[in-house]
């Protein structure tokens, strides 16, 4: 069964939404960058072992990545998820789990890349929003897309409406993502696109909040 290592650095709740979703996989451990992060709480009371490498005990953005990565590999880790976690990775660090880490982000990416997503894209004027489950590469969210999910954007909206309705999706195309992983039906190819098997519904589709 693969083993799944979680990164988070506050509430995680994408971290839940993957831990309560009866997926087939053995979630190994939950690690923090921060001891105070609220999900740490949530994966203790989920069985779920956790650990907590502070990036304030090293020196440098290197130092705390070899570090990280140490801890990972000791978990036996098959597939790393990144839920919230705070940190921009080195390059080393990213290379060395090529094609075996994931990362969800709230925006139709590639559009709105990095922070702030919800009100840049209400800014924006986009009638579209939503949220994307990528590979990570060392380009910041520019890795092969698995699965998108759009909510519209309505005319009243804030940046706090229109988030709350993007995590909905989030927690729904999370583990969707990550079962299609742990199936084996998520290939690489040698485009640069991560292609899912036919047989997986809505396989590299934009999911809508209905469908």
């Amino acid at each position: 069964m693969m083993r799944v290592v979680v990164l988070i650095s506050g509430r995680g709740s994408n971290m839940e939404a993957l831990l309560r979703a009866g997926l087939p996989v053995e979630f190994a451990a939950v690690i923090s960058n921060k001891a105070e992060a609220k999900g740490l709480a949530v994966a203790r009371e989920l069985g779920v072992e956790t650990a907590v490498v502070n990036h304030k005990d090293y020196p440098s953005r290197e130092a705390y990545d070899a570090k990280l990565a140490e801890v990972i590999d000791g978990y036996g880790a098959d597939l790393v998820c990144l839920a919230g976690f705070m940190r921009i990775l080195s390059d080393g660090f990213v290379n060395r789990y090529a094609g075996r880490m994931i990362n969800i982000h709230p925006s139709l990416l590639p559009a709105f890349t990095g922070l702030d997503t919800h009100a840049r894209a209400i800014a924006a004027g986009v009638k579209l929003h939503g949220c994307t489950v990528h590979y990570v590469t060392p380009e910041l969210d520019a890795g092969p897309i698995v699965v998108q999910a759009a909510v519209p954007v309505l005319e009243d909206d804030t940046p706090d409406s229109l988030g709350a309705r993007v995590l909905e999706q989030e927690h729904r195309i999370y583990p969707l993502a990550v079962r299609w992983i742990a199936e084996g039906r998520v290939e690489l190819s040698a485009d640069g696109r991560a292609r899912v098997r036919s047989n997986a519904p809505a396989a590299n589709a934009l999911i809508s909040p209905a469908g």
